[in-house]
């Protein structure tokens, strides 16, 4: 019968996907251990990288302290001129405040989380002209590791607590009945959301293998995205939603999501399982990061500095 089946080799347990003429693919189930303790291994020494740049910004609290408020008030003007403009409108794109707030607070949560977690990877491109990358690529921890927790920034804490008391705001004021379903989107929202922007943060930081100096283009897509998202999609041109659904997939990020939390209309009119894509989005974009990645580093030559 064509399935999974354990079967017992000389070398341990293998996995088997027989077939229909009855032939095996056997896939060790040590191989999976591998990978598993390699993840593990990597988790930890980027949670030491963290820790120790934690460390070393926590000896300088009151500097800590002003950048994280600094953080924090910055990112909240963003949200102070949504307010202001309420002030003269009803609604934009058919929405109201709260709602506008809702998505607000997703698109700053995930963002925020992404940044927090692998923001200096954008840093990449100033360690290939300076040549530092070198010692990297020599020590025992995947490069990708080393870059994401580097100069690890505790401050961005001020941007993720202000986009969730935002969020936290919208989803208390909101007029709708919170079903289980929705209730389970809201977690689901931000969990994939953030992965989307993890792709797209590391996808812009491989690209300065070949370019070197690119950060600002790739902010265009992390920053200048989750601005984009901050505001309902029905005021944006068709043309402009589909690039934000088909190419760079932002939309995937919290407003798919939410059209099902409020219970709202596709303004392109796609199927309702679209709304449910975030996972498949999120992988797609993580095998590419991790291809380009890959590739990036494969074919790394060092500037002799």
């Amino acid at each position: 019968m064509p399935g999974w089946h354990w079967a017992s080799r000389p070398c341990g347990p293998w996995f088997c996907w027989r077939s229909a003429t009855g032939s095996c693919s056997w896939r060790t189930a040590r191989s999976w251990c591998k990978v598993a303790e390699r993840l593990v291994a990597n988790a930890r020494a980027y949670l030491l990288l963290a820790r120790m740049w934690i460390r070393v910004s926590m000896s300088y609290r009151t500097s800590f302290v002003v950048l994280t408020i600094g953080q924090f008030l910055i990112s909240g003007l963003d949200f102070v001129a949504i307010v202001l403009m309420f002030t003269n409108i009803d609604a934009l794109g058919g929405f109201s405040l709260t709602e506008i707030a809702f998505l607000y607070g997703g698109s700053t949560l995930c963002l925020g989380l992404a940044d927090l977690i692998l923001g200096n990877i954008e840093r990449l491109g100033r360690r290939i002209r300076l040549g530092t990358l070198d010692a990297m690529m020599v020590r025992p921890v995947s490069v990708y590791v080393q870059m994401c927790a580097d100069e690890f920034a505790l401050r961005r804490l001020g941007r993720i607590t202000q986009g969730g008391l935002v969020f936290a705001w919208a989803v208390h004021a909101l007029d709708i009945d919170w079903t289980a379903a929705r209730l389970a989107m809201v977690p689901y929202l931000l969990v994939f959301g953030t992965a989307i922007f993890l792709a797209i943060f590391t996808m812009g930081a491989a690209v300065q293998f070949w370019t070197a100096d690119s950060s600002e283009l790739a902010n265009a897509f992390t920053y200048g995205g989750s601005t984009l998202a901050q505001f309902p999609m029905t005021i944006y041109p068709t043309e402009a939603i589909k690039a934000l659904t088909f190419v760079i997939p932002i939309t995937f990020v919290n407003w798919y999501p939410s059209l099902f939390i409020l219970d709202r209309s596709d303004p392109l009119g796609l199927p309702g399982a679209v709304r449910f894509g975030g996972p498949v989005v999120a992988a797609l974009l993580a095998a590419m990061a991790a291809g380009i990645w890959r590739t990036g580093i494969r074919h790394y030559r060092s500037t002799g500095s």
